[in-house]
């Protein structure tokens, strides 16, 4: 196994005076090259493949005795990168910036912070666009079909290389939140907390038609080349950028796109009259925005498999019952939805607390009301990081004394 350091490709100039005392600074992504053959990975298929380069960023400090660690799992579209910034010139701080850092919800003066970028993502993580070593091409289409299970196990192979026995908490939102759970299943003794983020056991038939056409619009763009486009000089783009502002209406509730765009038009006071005019109203040019934007840091190919990983996770079927599967763990569990959120509603996430609670499982349980819908764990900070300082806290005290008594 290897660890190294990448250098930042591109830089955006601005004011190096936004790195603040409340942000973690200027961080580095690292590389971990992990199942290097014969030890290949596993997959839940039967595959295997090895080795796989995993891109990962850590924060604050891991403590002599390292029991303060916490895993960050991300959501589909994110990455490594959750706090801080590249360079004093970066554009954009981390995704999560504003929950990781000195006297934040994730309080990088007391913990130590870890997010990996998941298999088969397309930030450094080895996936669909990266080299296959055995034929010196991109894997492409040839890629092995991926689940959340296997999300998990790269990122319980990574904590363990990082020479950490048991992390005190892992915690995600979406995508984030199901790997939460298969971690409590897969790896139950790995963990002491879980933190699931407006997320659920199972994508609903809704969220997979959704994905079902993200996908479609993908496939049918003419620069697909069946998955196989690395070669070409035009990548699905059209279709990628379709498949994002089909996503991103999902993310959105109904209150929060009335009170941001209404029907106000994007240029003048008078409708055009035009049938090709696409960006007439705000709210189309934003999605468009949206759309154009994404297809400059994500691959087609990582969306198609990542979705499908979702489609296909289904905690109960894998386990027989919610019940057994969650009851593997000794782990705490703080449980969070959202009041707008139709993609991960409310009553998902009561299935999740009513089976720990008949596992006899410590588990806390909050609705928090937001206008964001889905994406209000990232938007709403502030009611999050409330109720993660003193679940975290306790489940520091409680593991400290533990290991105070010898246990």
């Amino acid at each position: 196994m290897s660890t190294e350091v990448a250098t930042p490709e591109s830089i955006e100039w601005v004011d190096a005076t936004r790195v603040d005392a409340t942000s973690v600074g200027i961080v580095s992504t690292q590389f971990a090259t992990l199942f290097e053959p014969p030890h290949e990975m596993t997959l839940v298929t039967g595959a295997k493949l090895g080795p796989v380069r995993v891109a990962y960023e850590t924060y604050g400090e891991l403590s002599r005795e390292r029991d303060n660690a916490i895993f960050v799992c991300h959501a589909l579209t994110g990455d490594a990168h959750v706090a801080g910034r590249h360079a004093p010139t970066s554009r954009k701080p981390g995704w999560w910036d504003e929950l990781v850092g000195p006297g934040k919800g994730l309080d990088t003066n007391r913990y130590f912070v870890i997010c990996a970028n998941v298999l088969g993502g397309c930030q450094g993580t080895t996936g669909p666009n990266c080299i296959d070593p055995k034929t010196g091409k991109p894997f492409g289409s040839q890629f092995p079909f991926l689940t959340v299970g296997d999300f998990v196990q790269v990122h319980s192979a990574l904590v363990r290389h990082l020479g950490i026995e048991k992390l005190l908490a892992v915690i995600g939102g979406s995508l984030g939140g199901m790997q939460v759970l298969d971690w409590a299943a897969q790896f139950p003794g790995q963990i002491r907390a879980a933190v699931c983020l407006a997320s659920a056991a199972r994508l609903t038939a809704q969220g997979i038609a959704f994905n079902c056409v993200g996908r479609r619009a993908i496939r049918t763009d003419p620069n697909f080349h069946s998955g196989d486009y690395y070669d070409q000089p035009v990548g699905p783009d059209h279709g990628l950028g379709l498949a994002r502002m089909v996503a991103h209406i999902t993310y959105l509730s109904e209150a929060s796109i009335e009170k941001k765009f209404g029907r106000r038009l994007q240029h003048g006071d008078h409708f055009a009259y035009e049938l090709l005019h696409e960006t007439e109203f705000q709210i189309e040019s934003y999605l468009h925005h949206q759309g154009s934007r994404f297809v400059e840091r994500f691959d087609a190919n990582s969306y198609l498999y990542l979705t499908r990983a979702m489609d296909y996770f289904d905690l109960e079927k894998s386990y027989g019952t919610l019940e057994r599967a969650l009851g593997r763990t000794e782990a705490r569990f703080l449980i969070t939805s959202y009041t707008t959120d139709w993609l991960f509603p409310t009553i998902q996430s009561r299935e999740l607390v009513d089976a720990l609670v008949a596992a006899r499982r410590h588990v806390s349980f909050v609705e928090l009301t937001s206008p964001f819908g889905h994406d209000s764990f990232l938007l709403e900070v502030e009611p999050l990081q409330e109720l993660l300082q003193p679940f975290l806290e306790q489940t520091y005290m409680e593991a400290r004394r533990h290991c105070g008594e010898g246990i």
